[in-house]
């Protein structure tokens, strides 16, 4: 069954250029959602919206009685403004699909066209999601909340691009067991301070410079405290206090993200977060408000289901084009919330053929390779098809 998909290229191709200008942010994608009943009505396949966001799922029920299997792709873009100069870019100001979820979308697409077509074949029900704000990394948690999984024997999703690394030739699928993405958090500290005149800065009481030293100290943590082999990230990506050059503020933000393999790790690293922003803050008389936001767990694949994917996938990639070991990512992906819940397995399919398509994701010059579309529809048909005969 999965070899009909080749024929679907073109579709594919154009399903993916038609969401790639469409993008839009988070949990609200309208015409991202229109576009994706349009194709769902096309194909005789029924759905469901959600009442909560934009996210939409259904199922096509095999002419036998079986398992049922869930496929997910995620549907939302991101806040960048589109450099890459296709035909196909962006028509919307400071959005992109950066990330290669207007693929994902696509090659389900793709799949769902052929197993519609030859429904009467399975044995068993074949669900799907479209699944809105995977970039908020909430989105997952609240298709999940209204019943998502219910039935389902096994989950499968895909991330295309260059994830994991740029020079893994265009086409090849990397499907492994255990641990593939990390866990993210995101804290936000608010430093208090005393402002005063930076003339007379024994008055008040420097948010700025207690900030700093926040920053240097939260380091410390993985240079010290953790073993030099231990897979964590810990970074600040904003700091934002004062309103001119002469002035100490009253305060200052802090905001950053955890990344973690080890869940024991990850609880450690939070709590030392908070136990030296507090305690660094108050050794220079001032205050540290801390707020942790738990985002999503590591993405973990459980060895005997992978082991299925891996045959599944290997007739569709063919020799030299499937890998089955990886050093784990440290990015991060909802898709953990559907493994809470049933085994699923996350893959990943490269898409780097050139300098272009090399480019790292969340760019504003990131694109793929789109010869390779049909090959991610292929392997969520051959998934599909041999999970439910198994």
């Amino acid at each position: 069954m999965w070899k009909q998909c080749e024929a679907l290229q073109a579709d594919i191709v154009s399903f993916r250029r038609a969401l790639h200008q469409i993008p839009e942010l988070g949990h609200d994608l309208p015409r991202t959602q229109a576009y994706l009943r349009q194709q769902l009505d096309s194909m005789g396949v029924s759905y469901t919206l959600s009442p909560v966001d934009s996210s939409l799922w259904g199922e096509i029920e095999g002419g036998k009685p079986g398992k049922t299997v869930l496929l997910r792709a995620d549907t939302d873009a991101l806040p960048i403004q589109e450099q890459t100069g296709l035909s196909c870019s962006s028509q919307i100001h400071g959005m992109m699909h950066a990330c290669g979820h207007d693929a994902h979308a696509a090659m389900l697409l793709g799949a769902l066209q052929v197993l519609q077509t030859n429904r009467e074949h399975l044995s068993g029900k074949v669900r799907f999601v479209f699944q809105a704000a995977e970039e908020c990394v909430s989105g997952a948690q609240k298709v999940v909340e209204q019943g998502v999984c219910n039935g389902v024997d096994a989950v499968f999703g895909c991330h295309i691009g260059n994830l994991i690394d740029p020079t893994i030739p265009s086409g090849t699928f990397t499907v492994c067991p255990g641990n593939v993405m990390a866990s993210a958090d995101c804290f936000f500290l608010t430093v208090q301070g005393k402002g005063c005149h930076g003339s007379t800065p024994e008055k008040g009481i420097d948010p700025v410079t207690i900030a700093s030293h926040i920053v240097i100290n939260l380091q410390e943590v993985l240079a010290r405290e953790l073993p030099a082999a231990q897979a964590v990230s810990l970074t600040v990506g904003r700091i934002q206090g004062g309103q001119i050059y002469n002035i100490i503020p009253e305060q200052v933000e802090i905001d950053g993200t955890l990344r973690a393999h080890d869940p024991a790790t990850r609880e450690y690293v939070l709590q030392r977060i908070e136990e030296i922003a507090k305690a660094t803050a108050a050794l220079f008389r001032g205050d540290c408000a801390v707020r942790i936001r738990r985002a999503t767990d590591a993405v973990i694949n459980p060895p005997q289901l992978t082991a299925l994917a891996q045959q599944a996938i290997a007739k569709v990639a063919g020799e030299g084009f499937l890998q089955t070991s990886m050093t784990p990512s440290m990015g991060s992906e909802d898709f953990s919330c559907y493994q809470k819940e049933v085994p699923g397995v996350f893959y990943f399919l490269s898409s780097a053929a050139d300098e272009r398509t090399r480019i790292p994701h969340h760019n504003p010059r990131f694109d793929i390779d789109e010869s390779v579309l049909w090959k991610g529809s292929a392997a969520l048909v051959a998934l599909a098809e041999d999970f439910l005969k198994a």
